[in-house]
This record gives structure tokens, sequence and C-alpha cells, in this order.
């Protein structure tokens, strides 16, 4: 059997990695193609490095560009390639824009191929259609075959939406699968150490989403409120290029002095600083994730989100909605309060780092010819 595995954007480097290695441990013909949504090659090469990613075998090298340009081209460079490869299976994974633009070209061309999809966490949903993501996890979901979702709660937005339950597997998520892999390496990486931090001390800050940084307002109000938590700990910001610049151009510099600035972090220096932290505040997906398997207080700077488990069952937090420098800082004061967990006690069903290798099987089962369709669940998938 033979997978194209697609990555893009660096929310996808984790996911990926124990896929990869989980299918080419199972026998497939595993081959990896990155669309460089992300386009820092910097950033990519350090990800691949820490989480062991062979080199891709095909590199689009689509760049920056708006999403409807960086959808288009995708799809013009990948087409060839699906034609090219014609894999058994194209597993995408997440919510980015190279996720459904490699759907919807195999969609198109499956009577000609017989390549099928694989959508690994799908069934996330945060009802918010001003979410670019949102509507790439929504129409990537309606093209699939194969609907590979990572907690039990994503089930009923699928079967919402009309889609059978028999194209539904459960199989837990695949980013803790990561997680597990590298934390003895992270925590020995120290790199609240080298900062001269002090371990469960500290906050940490990621930020990118235009919601919290197009707007200079908006992005006042979460700085303004940093500076206040600032006072109490330090506070550790990893900055993304895009929020560094609408910072510089809104004239916030005297904010970001506060800060502990940092640029960008590869993945096992940025999990060496997520678990040592006391409270991580963040508009990031993944991050809402990682703190809730690992115990770590999380303040989540959206209105919404699409994990929700990690509100009911981890240790994530919304802040109130719209942002304030005072709403911010009580929901940090909050988060603080309610402390840490024990790593893992914490987790959602299926975030035991074999989503692996039950994707694999899932992926087999519904390769089987002539195999009646059923409904697969969590029992079937989660010992």
């Amino acid at each position: 059997m033979r997978a194209l595995v697609v990555v893009g954007a660096r929310p996808n480097f984790m996911k990926v990695a124990p896929v990869l290695a989980a299918l080419r441990g199972a026998g497939w013909e595993a081959l990896l193609l990155h669309t460089g949504q992300h386009y820092d090659a910097a950033m990519s090469d350090a990800f691949f490095a820490d989480l062991s990613i062979p080199p891709p075998d095909f590199h689009l090298g689509v760049g920056s560009a708006s999403h409807a340009s960086q959808t288009a081209r995708i799809m013009e460079a990948f087409e060839p390639v699906l034609l090219a490869t014609r894999p058994d299976w194209l597993v995408v994974v997440g919510d980015v824009n190279s996720t459904l633009a490699c759907a919807l070209v195999a969609a198109k061309l499956k009577e000609e191929t017989g390549c099928r999809t694989a959508h690994v966490e799908a069934g996330l949903r945060s009802h918010d259609w001003r979410m670019p993501e949102e509507v790439n996890r929504v129409l990537t979901d309606r093209l699939s075959d194969l609907l590979l979702t990572p907690g039990p709660d994503a089930l009923p937005n699928l079967l919402a939406e009309g889609i059978p339950a028999n194209r539904v597997a459960f199989v837990g998520n695949v980013m803790i699968d990561t997680l597990f892999a590298q934390l003895s390496r992270a925590r020995a990486a120290d790199v609240p150490g080298r900062l001269g931090v002090e371990r469960g001390r500290y906050a940490l800050v990621t930020l990118h989403r235009p919601s919290n940084v197009d707007d200079p307002a908006a992005l006042e109000n979460v700085l303004e409120a940093l500076a206040a938590v600032a006072e109490e700990m330090p506070v550790v910001f990893p900055v993304h290029p895009r929020t560094r610049r609408r910072a510089e151009a809104a004239g916030l510099h005297a904010h970001l002095a506060r800060l502990c600035v940092l640029e960008p972090l590869g993945y096992r220096d940025m999990l060496s600083l997520t678990d040592g932290a006391a409270v991580v505040l963040t508009d990031s997906g993944g991050l809402q994730e990682e703190t809730t398997a690992l115990g770590v207080p999380c303040v989540t700077l959206r209105e919404r989100t699409e994990r929700p488990v990690t509100i009911t069952h981890g240790t994530n937090r919304l802040a109130p909605f719209p942002l304030t420098p005072s709403g911010v800082y009580g929901a940090f004061r909050e988060a603080l309060a309610a402390g840490r967990a024990e790593p893992g006690s914490r987790c959602p069903a299926g975030w035991d780092g074999r989503a692996a290798e039950r994707i694999v099987h899932a992926m087999e089962s519904a390769s089987t010819p002539g195999r009646p369709p059923r409904r697969l669940t969590v029992a079937d998938f989660v010992s």
C-alpha cells in the first residue's frame, strides 16, 4: 500500500511525524510531500530535525500569499504529483490551507487515480466561520473518505453535518504521541534554565491569530495584560514574525520591552518551555492540547475553541471576550490559582501516545476489499 502524506505548516509537523513512522513500520510505502506553506526554511528544518522527520520526497515551495492565492498555488503544484504517484491513500492533517487544497485535488481526481483521502484530526469545530481554519476543516471533512478523530466530541459534529458514521474512526490525538515521545529530551534541554527563569515561576505566551494581532487596539489590549502579568513573574514570549511586525507598526515597542521576547523556537525547545511554565497564554490550537497533556494551566485568548475537551477535561480556559487587559489578567490569575496537574492526569480518552498506530489500523481496515462498512468507535481503537 502507498500513502502520500502532506505537511504544509508548522502545526502539521508534530502530527505527521508519528504517522509516517507508524505507516513505514507497518510496511507501507509512505511518501512525504511538503507544500512549503510554512516558508521559513530554517524553522521547517529545525522541526524536521527535532522530530526525526526524513527529508520530503516532494517539496512544492509555494510560499506566502493570500488564502486564495496560496490555496490555488498548492492545487496547481500538487495535481501532477498526485497523478504521478497515484497513492492508495492521501493523508492530510489539521486545518491549514494545504490540507484543504490537497484534499480538493484528490476528490476531483478520485475516479482517475483511485486515491482515497484520510483526514487526521477530523471533526473539530469552533463554529466560528470568521476563522479560515474552520472553513478548511469543515470542507476537508466533507471531501475525505476516512475521518480520523482526535476525541469523542468530534463524532457528533460530523453526524450533525450528515457524514455517515462508518466513515469515522476515533483514533485519539496524534500530536500527543509526539509530545510524549519528545518530553524527556525536551526536559533535558532545560530551556527555562538557559533563559535564567525558574521552572514553574514564569508565564509563556504565543500570539499570532489575525483577530488578536491585525487590529492595533486588540493587540495593545493583550500586550497591556501581559505587561501586568510581567509585574508578577517573567513573561516569556517567542514572537511570531507577523505579531512582531504588527506590534512595531502600531508603536507598541514599550509593551514588548517589558517581556522576555524571543525569536520563534523549534519544537523541542518550545515543549521545554511549555512543560516548565506556571501558566500558558495563547491563541494557538495545539498549545491548548499540549498544556492539557502536560497538566499546565492554559488561558486561550480567543472567543471560541474547536477543542472544547481541553476545557471540559483538561487545564484550559477561555479568557473573557472581547479581550480586555483586565479580563486577560483575571483569567491568568484564575489559571495560576488552579495550579498545575500531574502530567497525563487530565488527558481525554485516546491521548495516550498510540494514536498513530490506530490511524494505520483504521486505514488498513478501510482498505480491505469487500469488507462491509461499519461504524468505528472508541472501543475499536482504545485498549
